[in-house]
C-alpha cells in the first residue's frame, strides 16, 4: 500500500475533467492538482516553451512527494511526456494514449476527428497513436484555438459558445465522422454544445475516464495503490488567481473546492 497522492497538473481548468474521473475510479486516493492558470492557454505556444512549464510543473508535483503525475493536458501530454518519462522516476502519463484506445473502439465507419487546440493538432499525436491501432482509419483534425478560453472564462452555457463552436464545427460536418475526439482537457466541458452541432450520430470520446482508469492498471502494476479506503485529501495549486479557480472549478467537479493556494511555479 502506497498512501502517497497522485500528481495532475494542466495549463489551467481543464484538467479537472481528468481529476473527476480519477475521484470516481480510484476513491481512496490522496490528490495534488496544480492548474498553471498564469500562463493558460499552453496549445499556440512552442514546444521548447511547453517543455519547460511541463517540467516546472511536474518539479512542484515532486515537492508535495507524489507518486505518480498525470499530465491532464493534450498539449503537454503531446509534446513532453517522452521528455518528462526520461528525466522523472514516476510513473507519468498523459491522455492522447488512452484518447487513441477509446476512439478506436467507437468508431463504426473507420472515420475519426479530432478537435484541440492548435499545439496538439499540428503534433500529430492522436493521429499517430490512432494508426497505430487501425492503419485503415480515415482521420480529419481541426484546431478550436477558442474553446480554451471560454471554459478558462466560466462561459460554456453561454450563447458565445455556441456561436464560436459552430463556426468552428458546421464545415467539419462534411467529413461525416462517427467519431469525435475531444483533444483538449478543457473540450469536455463545452460536451453540451458541440453535441448539439455535430448531432446525435457522432460519439464524442472523452479520454478523460480512459486516463483515469491506465491510471489504475499502472497503480496496481507497480504496487503503488492506495487500500486504505479512507476519506482522500484533495489539493488544488494555481499560478495565479485561485478565487476564480475556486468558483469555474468547483462546477466542473460539482463539489466545493478547498485547500487551493497560490504558487510561484517559476521557482521549480
Amino acid at each position: 500500500m502506497d498512501t502517497r497522492p497522485i500528481g495532475v497538473f494542466d495549463s489551467g481548468i481543464g484538467g479537472l475533467t481528468v481529476v473527476k474521473e480519477i475521484m470516481r475510479i480510484l476513491p481512496y486516493e490522496d490528490i495534488v492538482y496544480f492548474g498553471d492558470t498564469a500562463r493558460v492557454p499552453y496549445g499556440s505556444k512552442s514546444q521548447e516553451t511547453i517543455t519547460k512549464f511541463a517540467k516546472q510543473n511536474s518539479r512542484f508535483l515532486l515537492s508535495k512527494d507524489v507518486k505518480a503525475i498525470v499530465i491532464a493536458c493534450n498539449t503537454a501530454s503531446a509534446l513532453a511526456l517522452d521528455e518528462l518519462n526520461s528525466e522523472f522516476d514516476v510513473p507519468i502519463i498523459g491522455v492522447i494514449k488512452p484518447g487513441a484506445n477509446a476512439a478506436v473502439r467507437a468508431t463504426k465507419t473507420g472515420r475519426i476527428g479530432i478537435i484541440g487546440t492548435e499545439g496538439t493538432v499540428n503534433s500529430r499525436a492522436y493521429e499517430r497513436a490512432i494508426r497505430k491501432l487501425f492503419k485503415e482509419v480515415e482521420i480529419f483534425s481541426l484546431p478550436c484555438p477558442l474553446f480554451v478560453p471560454l471554459v478558462e472564462e466560466g462561459w460554456a452555457e453561454k450563447e458565445v459558445s455556441y456561436m464560436i463552436a459552430k463556426d468552428y464545427l458546421e464545415p467539419f460536418k462534411k467529413f461525416e465522422i462517427d467519431t469525435l475526439v475531444l483533444g483538449c482537457t478543457h473540450y469536455p466541458i463545452l460536451t453540451n454544445v458541440i453535441g448539439k452541432i455535430m448531432g446525435e450520430d457522432v460519439t464524442l470520446i472523452n479520454p478523460a475516464e480512459e486516463t483515469a482508469i491506465e491510471l489504475k492498471s499502472i497503480l496496481f502494476e507497480n504496487g503503488l495503490q492506495n487500500t486504505s479506503k479512507r476519506k482522500p485529501e484533495y489539493t488544488y495549486y494555481v499560478s495565479d488567481n485561485p478565487d476564480k479557480f475556486k468558483k469555474v472549478g468547483g462546477n466542473f467537479l460539482n463539489r466545493e473546492i478547498e485547500n487551493i493556494t497560490k504558487i510561484d511555479i517559476e521557482k521549480f
